[in-house]
């Protein structure tokens, strides 16, 4: 299985991996005729393990393949924990740990920076003595992401990068892979009580990362970095919609000490969008938080 990992990332080295996620990306906008509907999208459930049941919409009311990924879920589905940091989507837990020396954990006996990931030092500094978690959706999963924290978004930035494939295979193989993917971070201020950072990483035929509060996405064909600042800023509640991935891809999450703490997680424990992960510093706190 290594000799395997190996061989597809050499592989996917030499091949164009963001020409091949936007022609997948098209591809999945292709309408499917409506007779064809409900047999597709259920061929492609059985073979992936999606649950169609869970679908707001009849399976024919979804006119591509890219609607039926990016599916809403019925009402009630998935409550959200009050007062707590939440989980942002149904997801395996790819990694836990405290934030130290400006290093996060990708995998065992891999380790990335902090200061890449996010693209900003001053931030990645106030995350330090924090938490974080790596969340991976994979192709049978609800492909939308969600907010973690009650707080104020102030601030989007899309960095450009390569478009490796977040699976097993790549984590264990390609270095710092999540700071050198293609990525939109976005920072949750939460007044008072610190900063939450959440990176939303592409991902080879991940046709784009989109917001529900901007017009950023990945796999843009201006390939620079973009930075949106937003004054007032966007007030939101944990489970409020950020955002949908055309495919399956990763979300990370970066706790601030003053901002509460994401508890221990094990790697590929499931969870469920809402489903609590740590308790939240409530205003006032931080400071008793970091010190």
């Amino acid at each position: 299985m290594p000799t395997f990992g190996r061989a597809l990332i050499a592989l996917l080295s030499v091949l164009p991996k963001h020409a091949m996620s936007r022609a997948a990306g098209a591809l999945a906008t292709r309408p499917v005729p409506p007779r064809y509907r409900e047999r597709v999208y259920r061929g492609y459930s059985r073979v992936f393990g999606a649950r169609p049941e869970e679908a707001e919409l009849p399976l024919d009311a979804y006119p591509t393949l890219n609607a039926f990924f990016t599916r809403a879920l019925k009402p009630g589905l998935r409550p959200v924990a009050a007062d707590a940091i939440v989980a942002p989507a149904d997801s395996a837990v790819g990694a836990w740990g405290p934030v130290a020396n400006d290093t996060l954990i990708q995998a065992k006996g891999k380790d990335y920076s902090l200061r890449a990931l996010l693209g900003d030092d001053a931030l990645a500094h106030r995350m330090n003595g924090g938490t974080f978690a790596t969340f991976y959706l994979a192709p049978k999963d609800y492909h939308r992401f969600h907010v973690p924290v009650d707080g104020v978004i102030t601030e989007a930035t899309y960095i450009p990068g390569e478009l490796w494939p977040v699976n097993t295979h790549a984590v264990t193989h390609v270095a710092d892979l999540f700071a050198v993917n293609e990525r939109i971070v976005v920072r949750i201020e939460r007044p008072g009580a610190g900063v939450v950072a959440v990176a939303l990483v592409g991902a080879t035929m991940v046709g784009m990362t989109r917001l529900v509060f901007d017009d950023l996405h990945t796999n843009a064909r201006r390939r620079e970095v973009q930075r949106r600042t937003y004054d007032p800023g966007f007030a939101v509640r944990a489970g409020d919609p950020l955002g949908h991935f055309e495919f399956g891809s990763t979300v990370i999450v970066v706790c601030s000490p003053e901002s509460g703490a994401l508890e221990p997680l094990e790697v590929d424990q499931v969870v469920r969008m809402g489903e609590r992960l740590g308790p939240l510093t409530q205003a006032g706190e931080g400071a008793a938080a970091r010190g």
